[in-house]
C-alpha cells in the first residue's frame, strides 16, 4: 500500500505582553489546531510566561533593553522556528482567540490559491456591546472577501515566503503588516481574504483617549508607510494619508485662517456635517461621525510622523490599551 502523504506541518507565533487570561485563551485556542506554538514575551510581569510554559508552549524572551516593537516581536517567533521550519506560520496576538476550524481553513484556501502567501479571515471583537469603540473596531475588521492588498496581525502564511522577504520590518512602530504583504507581493506572491470565522480579539477600548491614540497610530503608520513604498505604483498608503492631512489638517486651517480675514468663512465648517452625513448613508451614523472625527487623530499622527522624520527623532511604541 502506498504510505499516507506527510501532515503539512503549520506553526503559530503569538506575541503578548501582561495579557493574562486572554493568553491562556489564545494559546488554548491553538493547541490542537497546530503542531507547535512560539509565545514571544514582552517583559510581561503577571506570570504570563510560567503559565505558557506550563501549557508546553516554547516561550521566546525578547530583549527589553532594544526598543520594542511588534514586528521585532513576531520576527522573533518565526526565527525561533527556523530550526525546524514549517510549511505554515500562524501569527496572532495574545488578546486573540483562534476558531476551531480556521487552519483547516486556511490551509484549504492556500490549496485553492497556489500563488497564495498570505490567507487571512474574519476577525471579530468579542465585546462589541462593551463600547461603541469596540464596535468600531469590529465594523474595521469586516473587510471585502478576495484577493487583497494586506491582512492584520492575525494570518496564516507560508514560512518559507516569509522568510524570503526578510520577515517584518522591525522598526515599524505600526502597520508592519501591510508593509510585509507589500514586499511579499512585490516578490509574486498573493494575499487572500476568506469567508471565514479566524479570531475573536478583545481591544477592550472603553474610553475616548483610547479610540484617540489608536487612530493617532493609524495616521503615524499611513505617514511612514507613504513615505517609504509611496513612489511605487501601488501607491502604498499615499490616499489614506493624502486624507488625513486634508480633512484632519489643512481644510480646518485654511478655513479658520480665512475666517480671520471674513468670518463667514467659518461657514466652510460645516463641510464636516455634511461629510458625516454623506457617509451615514454608507455605514450608519455613529460609523461616519467617528470615520470623520477620526481624520483629525490621524493628521495628528501624519504630522508627528513628518516632525520627528525632520529632527531626527524615532517614535517609541504608541500604545492604546
Amino acid at each position: 500500500m502506498p504510505e499516507s502523504p506527510r501532515p503539512v506541518p503549520v506553526d503559530a507565533v503569538v506575541i503578548g505582553r501582561n495579557e493574562g487570561a486572554r493568553l491562556q485563551a489564545c494559546l488554548n485556542s491553538l493547541l490542537g489546531q497546530v503542531r507547535r506554538v512560539i509565545y514571544v514575551d514582552s517583559g510581561s510581569t503577571d506570570g504570563s510566561v510560567p503559565m505558557a510554559q506550563a501549557m508546553g508552549v516554547q516561550v521566546v524572551a525578547l530583549d527589553m533593553t532594544m526598543p520594542f516593537t511588534a514586528a521585532r516581536a513576531r520576527n522573533a517567533g518565526w526565527q525561533a522556528l527556523q530550526g525546524d521550519p514549517p510549511d505554515f506560520v500562524q501569527f496572532v496576538d495574545g488578546d486573540c482567540q483562534v476558531q476551531p476550524g480556521w487552519i483547516a481553513a486556511a490551509r484549504m484556501a492556500f490549496d485553492q490559491h497556489p500563488a497564495a502567501v498570505v490567507v487571512c479571515g474574519r476577525r471579530r471583537e468579542s465585546r462589541p456591546e462593551l463600547s461603541i469603540y469596540n464596535r468600531l473596531a469590529d465594523i474595521e475588521w469586516d473587510t471585502p472577501v478576495g484577493q487583497a492588498r494586506a491582512c492584520g496581525g492575525d494570518a496564516l502564511m507560508r514560512f518559507a515566503a516569509v522568510q524570503a522577504v526578510g520577515g517584518y520590518d522591525p522598526a515599524l512602530i505600526a502597520g508592519e503588516e501591510p508593509d510585509l504583504c507589500l514586499r511579499l507581493r512585490r516578490n509574486g506572491g498573493e494575499v487572500w481574504r476568506i469567508n471565514a470565522e479566524m479570531t475573536l480579539h478583545d481591544a477592550a477600548m472603553t474610553r475616548f483617549s483610547q479610540w484617540w491614540r489608536r487612530s493617532r497610530r493609524a495616521g503615524f503608520a499611513f505617514a511612514e508607510g507613504a513615505a517609504r513604498h509611496g513612489a511605487g505604483p501601488e501607491r502604498h498608503w499615499v490616499a489614506e494619508t493624502r486624507r488625513a492631512l486634508i480633512w484632519g489638517f489643512a481644510l480646518p486651517a485654511a478655513v479658520l485662517a480665512g475666517a480671520l480675514l471674513f468670518a463667514p468663512l467659518l461657514l466652510g465648517l460645516l463641510v464636516y456635517p455634511l461629510q458625516v452625513g454623506r457617509l451615514a448613508r454608507r455605514g450608519g451614523w455613529a460609523w461616519a461621525f467617528f470615520t470623520v472625527l477620526g481624520k483629525f487623530a490621524e493628521a495628528q499622527g501624519a504630522l508627528e510622523f513628518y516632525l520627528r522624520r525632520l529632527i531626527g527623532r524615532k517614535r517609541g511604541l504608541l500604545e492604546y490599551k
